[in-house]
């Protein structure tokens, strides 16, 4: 079945945006790594990115769950 009009659309967008969002907490967690091996514990700037992306992966969860529940992202079963 083709998605057409509004939907197609929709659900493309919240896949960017969660791949957008899976995007930032990859580079935070370099950040982190960075900060971690630039200071050498010195700083407090690792355990800020590593909260930073601890949100950013508490919101991807997030959209994904109101995705699904929204009906943006569907359910894809195994088939018989």
């Amino acid at each position: 079945m083709a998605y057409t009009g509004q939907h197609y659309s929709t659900d493309r967008l919240v896949k960017i945006f969660i791949i957008l969002l899976l995007f930032c907490a990859i580079a935070s967690l370099g950040s982190g790594l960075f900060f971690l091996l630039r200071d050498k514990g010195q700083s407090d700037r690792t355990v800020k990115a590593l909260t930073w992306r601890i949100g950013i992966s508490v919101v991807t969860f997030l959209v994904i769950m109101a995705g699904w529940y929204f009906g943006f992202i569907p359910v894809h079963g195994i088939q018989p």
